[in-house]
């Protein structure tokens, strides 16, 4: 459109014209029909002689805003209200320079579009671009949206904070081992171990670090056992020997310890084939233990809890024996484990007052009652083992008729009855002789007799089942009792 302003006031609108709409001197009016591509215009004086104002405005405006808003005369700095509505083709879609097709489907990274019907009349498909997020520009144009610029701080920010977080939570997580090294007793056991008059067997200090490692962070497919005391886990150590790692809160001598957890780790020398209570309860058909096998395990544990009793520096009262407590190696050598509530006491101590502790169908009766710990309790609980041994039967079961028994009870019942062969094991009838099966009995009654005083000593045990003297040397030469 070309205007020549030296001319009177000109009014453009769009749609129908009314002629009275501008009815006063230097006033004129059009109407531009719809769907032009172009529109020129010239504009020169009605009456040739004669010199009137120059124009002074021009108007593109609705015809309905016109007829209600125009007024005369026009003050100055007047503003009207203008509406395009613009559309760009499909058919212009590639001649653009845009990636993508005539639907408006766009394949750039930058930008996208959306195709809708296009304004007017002409119903022809027409498109809207706009930029991606993160990016800002012109869609219409090519590399017309681009990246917004975040700078490098905010990332160089980002990474130092992430570095100094990992920085203080290290420092903190060696400031809680230092602590609970020094708690634990740790500093006080280096002293100990590198004193060359204390001779502990070479006992090893593991680091958190190595037992996570070695157990494949505490792996739940390398638990071993779960009990009262703790959870065991199998390990294996950078040279490949084979572990036990516990965790509980009374630090006991073992292979070695770790100091700098909450719970200290205990580790222990690791025992491939299982406990006796895996053998006489979950039977096995390809495998079962022979009488002998029974009468060796028994003579075994009689010779370690002797020596417990007397003939270590102090007496040391184990107070949770049981056939899971007893765990067989590779050559089905019985080795006592689980010393989580043992007690050391004083030679000329003959008991101990404790809160209650054990597990139920091997407490003895006494202490039960009492609170008042003593070896004998150690032999109650040894006798419902033998028990375990001569039946195969657990320390709390079911009769046929769904009656539960304890052991103890049942057993000693029987003998007073006259029903031993009836109770004992089938294995054991096969493979034993009846007169060697009754003198284990009756020394089984004997451990399980309700009063203490009348039960047999831990000595008196391993005499009648192998000799004393025998047992508990073998038993010391080949084990070493130290604390970690």
């Amino acid at each position: 459109m070309s205007l020549n302003n030296n001319y009177g006031i000109i009014l453009i609108e769009t749609g129908s014209i009314n002629p009275s709409d501008c009815k006063v001197i230097n006033c004129c009016q059009t109407a531009i029909p719809s769907r032009l591509e172009e529109f020129s215009l010239s504009v020169k004086p009605i009456n040739e002689g004669k010199v009137g104002e120059s124009v002074r405005s021009a108007f593109l405006v609705d015809t309905e805003w016109f007829k209600e808003n125009f007024r005369m005369p026009i003050p100055d700095n007047y503003t009207v209200a203008v509406a395009i509505q613009w559309q760009i083709n499909s058919s212009l879609f590639n001649s653009l320079g845009l990636s993508g097709n005539a639907e408006g489907s766009s394949t750039s990274p930058t930008y996208h579009c959306s195709n809708q019907t296009a304004f007017g009349n002409n119903r022809s498909l027409a498109f809207i671009c706009s930029c991606k997020r993160g990016y800002e520009g012109n869609p219409y144009l090519p590399e017309g949206c681009q990246g917004v610029s975040t700078g490098v701080g905010v990332p160089f920010l980002l990474i130092s904070g992430w570095g100094s977080y990992k920085f203080l939570k290290k420092r903190k997580m060696m400031k809680c081992k230092e602590k609970f090294f020094k708690r634990n007793g740790g500093l006080l056991l280096q002293q100990q171990l590198s004193s060359s008059e204390v001779n502990v067997g070479n006992p090893n200090l593991f680091t958190s670090k190595d037992l996570e490692k070695a157990t494949d962070h505490f792996n739940v497919n390398r638990i071993l056992g779960q009990g009262g005391q703790g959870t065991v886990y199998k390990a294996m150590l950078p040279d490949g020997k084979i572990i036990a790692v516990k965790s509980q809160r009374n630090v006991v001598k073992l292979l070695g310890c770790c100091l700098e957890t909450e719970v200290p780790l205990l580790v222990y020398e690791f025992i491939p084939n299982g406990t006796l209570f895996q053998y006489l309860h979950n039977r096995n058909e390809d495998f079962s233990l022979t009488w002998n096998m029974r009468l060796r395990i028994a003579t075994e544990i009689a010779g370690a809890l002797f020596y417990l009793h007397s003939a270590a520096s102090s007496p040391v009262y184990h107070r949770d024996i049981k056939s899971s407590n007893i765990l067989l190696d590779e050559k089905y050598r019985a080795k006592i484990a689980d010393f989580g509530i043992s007690r050391s006491i004083a030679v000329d101590q003959t008991h101990l007052m404790t809160l209650v502790h054990g597990t139920f169908g091997y407490l003895d009766p006494e202490y039960f009652r009492s609170s008042q710990f003593s070896e004998k309790s150690d032999v109650y609980s040894f006798g419902v083992v033998l028990a375990e041994l001569l039946t195969g039967e657990k320390a709390i079961f079911s009769t046929i008729v769904q009656e539960t028994k304890g052991l103890a009870a049942y057993f000693t019942d029987s003998m007073e009855e006259n029903n031993l062969l009836n109770i004992i094991d089938n294995r054991v009838l096969e493979d034993g002789e009846k007169e060697e099966i009754i003198v284990v009995a009756n020394l089984t009654r004997r451990c399980l007799n309700v009063s203490g005083r009348e039960r047999p000593t831990m000595k008196e045990v391993a005499t009648e089942l192998g000799g004393s003297a025998s047992v508990a040397e073998s038993y010391k030469s080949s084990t070493t009792t130290c604390g970690c």
